[in-house]
């Protein structure tokens, strides 16, 4: 190998996504959007929502300064989303998510989950059984 690191960045929804990240092989994964809308954050709330930018985005780069080289391809979006409380609480479901995930592959640790995790494509995202209790 290179002897680098693996960093998964972006797409990150739900507790099971970082899971999947580390199966995957990452030794890091980025959280922006799930961490975003937290009461942590310095940003405003306003009508119970809260911005959130990329940090490719112009507006990260109106905020935090353009690239020392005067590069200014900007690449992420800006958004309102809702907001959502203590970011303890996210943290307290991504960390069981991934426990679960360890569970079900046999891993004892986050950094054996590539060599236990088998990835199989699926159709459906959730199991349809809940929906017909609705």
């Amino acid at each position: 190998g290179v002897g680098g690191q693996v960093i998964a960045d972006g797409g990150c929804v739900y507790p099971g996504d970082v899971a999947k990240a580390f199966g995957a092989g990452a030794d890091f994964v980025m959280l922006g959007g799930m961490l975003a809308g937290h009461e942590e954050s310095e940003i405003a709330i306003l009508d119970g929502k809260m911005e959130f930018y990329g940090m490719g985005s112009d507006r990260a780069m109106e905020i935090h300064g353009a690239r020392k080289d005067g590069y200014r391809g900007a690449e992420g979006k800006e958004i309102k989303i809702p907001y959502k409380g203590k970011v303890e609480d996210t943290m307290t479901e991504i960390i069981g998510g991934v426990r679960s995930a360890c569970t079900y592959i046999g891993a004892t640790k986050i950094k054996d989950m590539p060599k236990c995790a088998t990835f199989v494509q699926v159709l459906q995202q959730e199991n349809q059984v809940f929906n017909l209790f609705e």
